[in-house]
């Protein structure tokens, strides 16, 4: 189902067709509103410009979080083969204690 939300981005108001809540469609308004106020500040950029600059923050955030996600994908994958060697060897372990427990 789609939503009709009005959004306010740079003092202007928009109408968002989306299907997610409106919840999550203000709260990604509020993002660009805000790095399109962080890029204006102070400055006399055309609205254009600034947008294009708050688009490549936004980018910017994006692609570092999503190095970092796959960066702790990795480390998850890493952890679990690790876990499973140490399962392994456990296993092992238990195997020679029993074996060495019937030896007497």
């Amino acid at each position: 189902m789609r939503n009709k939300v009005d959004v306010t981005i740079g003092g202007k108001k928009y109408t968002m067709v989306a299907v997610e809540n409106e919840e999550y469609v203000l709260k990604c308004a509020g993002l660009v509103d805000r790095q399109l106020s962080e890029v204006s500040a102070g400055s006399r950029l055309p609205q254009v410009d600034a947008a294009v600059l708050a688009a490549m923050n936004i980018a910017d955030l994006y692609l570092k979080e999503q190095e970092t996600s796959e960066n702790l994908r990795r480390q998850v994958k890493e952890n679990l083969e690790e876990c499973s060697a140490l399962k392994l060897e456990l296993s092992e372990a238990k195997r020679e204690i029993f074996r060495l427990g019937t030896k007497k």
